[in-house]
């Protein structure tokens, strides 16, 4: 299935419960356990409305000797129909308890395979938090309504449509009085639901909301407690708890006043009924089996109908649901494939060149984080970009990674334009140590295999080795086998900067890009890693970041950037000799001795 299909089929339809048939999509492809429950379903109904017959049949029948065999009979039919109800109740109940952990399942990969394609830009405009929210809490809602909660609509609509025209056939005249009362049910079911559906999609949101907050509390915990925060922090979360609270209660009250109602006028309907047929039987006009029968066909319609209000407030809710989810799954990424990609040679040489490249962040249109931007480097060559924060240092790895496209220019590997290739495939050639280094929570060994997945336990090793992480290792309790938290908290800042570096250095590849790589480490760890960087350097084009211009004197050629442009360029000694913004650098650093 392609991308534009899955948009097409996964874009939020407009309004009300329509936004429900994102669901289908992935209802779709299990047509036999979905065939299986409605049969089931049909089963449970029918035999639902045959009860209050046989009921009626019994006590049309006169409890004395001559029809004792007679009355058995009945009683064995109707112990019969109820077998008949139950076992098709409960393979109901499989079907469709299954077919809703599947479809959430199914939506759960789906969004999430979505999400890890989308750009940096989608996640500078939705939280991270809010988005997690979505993935647990909104399919959650969505598992309770395609495992329970439409099947028991679907039930309660054929018993209602089917009851109501049997007790049209068995008493026209009382029937009358309960027919006067539907319509103004119906109507208020509808006006109420769609109240109740934005009430729900509020309350989902707030939800997200006490999500997101304690995702990003809890994220930086070391911060607030080291700030002292705890209580600024629990009483913002408790504010935002407090809103979801009172956004749910307000959704509450409304469902409760349409349940009082219901419940109200169903039973209230069902009391006069009970009254008029009472005479009709007094009259002889009307058998006390047919009395019976109808009060219990009513009975279940009554419920039927009750039940429906209940399950189409549900329903709205699920359509919230549906449609916050459909956003997320017809976002479009940014940064895609051409339709026809032009293939990168396995070995390529790693000149790279940016033409007149201008970019500005999303967030900040108004500002060129890179402006005309012209550099070339040669195969094999090692650059370093110095400057000051928001010089647009980090900014050239990132349009070089391709996590965003510049406004205007572009940018070539080897003469191929980064733009016309297949991101996944490019960026193959590329090993990246960011400066916020990443650890998952898995053992060291898989994180340091993350850069090529295929590679044996000695090639891990080896790469720790290179990196000076193999001696800290070796000391953790089961070695690389050691189980590291989220974000890898169990470890220092410099031991998570080592796994980066070997995981980069696992990975082999021809263009080397390093971004203070070895800013957390200790001077003794930084020249271990240093003399491993500069082996692993041979014969690759590496850009280097570094503040600390100790890190970058080897380096080929210096760029040095400010404001998004290039202002000088030449090796350390070149540079230091000119009166400009490295030397101004270095002399804080270094003082005047370079």
């Amino acid at each position: 299935m392609s991308d534009s299909t899955i948009r097409k089929e996964h874009e939020p339809p407009k309004g009300k419960l329509k936004q429900l048939k994102t669901l289908w999509a992935f209802v779709k492809p299990y047509k036999t356990q979905l065939i299986l429950a409605s049969l089931f379903l049909l089963i449970a109904a029918a035999t639902s409305l045959a009860i209050p017959r046989a009921m009626g049949d019994i006590i049309d029948n006169e409890f004395n000797s001559e029809s004792a065999t007679l009355v058995n009979d009945y009683f064995l039919v109707l112990v019969a129909i109820v077998t008949i109800m139950a076992v098709a109740t409960a393979f109901r109940f499989y079907f469709v308890t299954w077919l809703g952990e599947r479809v959430v399942a199914d939506i759960r990969k789906g969004v999430y395979e979505r999400l890890i394609t989308l750009s940096p830009e989608f996640f500078e405009e939705n939280r991270p938090g809010e988005i997690v929210s979505r993935l647990t809490a909104d399919t959650t809602l969505i598992q309770s309504i395609v495992g329970s909660s439409v099947s028991v609509w679907a039930r309660n609509l054929l018993i209602a449509v089917a009851g109501t025209v049997l007790l049209f056939i068995k008493s026209p005249t009382l029937m009358l009085y309960i027919a006067v009362v539907i319509p103004l049910l119906l109507a208020i079911i509808i006006i109420v639901g769609r109240k109740v559906r934005n009430l729900s999609r509020t309350s989902q949101d707030k939800v997200a909301d006490v999500g997101a907050r304690a995702n990003e509390s809890l994220s930086a915990l070391n911060i607030v407690q080291a700030f002292t925060q705890e209580t600024t922090e629990a009483k913002r979360f408790g504010d935002h708890v407090d809103d979801a609270f009172i956004a749910a209660k307000r959704r509450i009250q409304v469902r409760a006043g349409l349940t009082f109602i219901m419940i109200f006028m169903i039973f209230g309907a069902i009391a006069f009924v009970l009254y008029k047929g009472a005479q009709d039987v007094i009259a002889g006009t009307m058998s006390g089996g047919d009395m019976v029968e109808f009060i219990l066909l009513a009975i279940f319609v009554a419920g039927a109908f009750g039940a429906l209000s209940e399950v189409y407030s549900e329903l709205q809710r699920a359509a919230g649901a549906a449609g916050r989810l459909a956003e997320l799954l017809a976002a479009e990424a940014k940064i895609q494939a051409p339709e026809k990609p032009l293939a990168i040679p396995a070995d390529i040489d790693g000149s790279i060149h940016f033409n007149d490249v201008t970019f500005h962040y999303p967030t900040k249109k108004d500002d060129a984080a890179l402006e005309k931007l012209n550099l070339h480097i040669k195969p094999g060559e090692t650059i370093a970009l110095v400057g000051p924060s928001g010089a647009g240092k980090s900014t050239v790895l990132q349009l070089l990674l391709r996590f965003y496209d510049p406004q205007s220019g572009n940018i070539k590997i080897d003469g191929i334009d980064i733009k016309d290739t297949d991101p996944t495939e490019f960026r193959q050639h590329l090993a990246f140590v960011p400066q916020e280094t990443i650890i998952f929570a898995d053992s060291i060994a898989e994180n340091i295999r993350y850069g090529r997945t295929d590679a044996t336990d000695e090639e891990v090793i080896e790469a720790a080795e290179a990196a000076a992480a193999h001696s800290f290792i070796e000391r953790a309790g089961e070695g690389y086998d050691t189980y590291l938290g989220e974000r890898g908290t169990r470890l220092s800042g410099g031991q998570r900067q080592r796994l980066a570096i070997a995981r980069a250095i696992l990975r082999d590849a021809p263009i080397l890009l390093l971004d203070e790589a070895t800013s957390a480490l200790d001077a003794e760890s930084e020249q271990k890693v240093q003399m491993a960087l500069e082996n692993l350097m041979k014969n690759r084009t590496t850009i280097v970041i570094a503040h600390r211009l100790a890190t970058v004197k080897k380096a080929d050629r210096i760029i040095v950037l400010d404001e998004g442009k290039i202002v000088a360029e030449g090796t350390h000694s070149e540079l230091v000799k000119q009166d400009g913004l490295y030397k101004r650098l270095a002399d804080l650093q270094f003082g005047e001795m370079h």
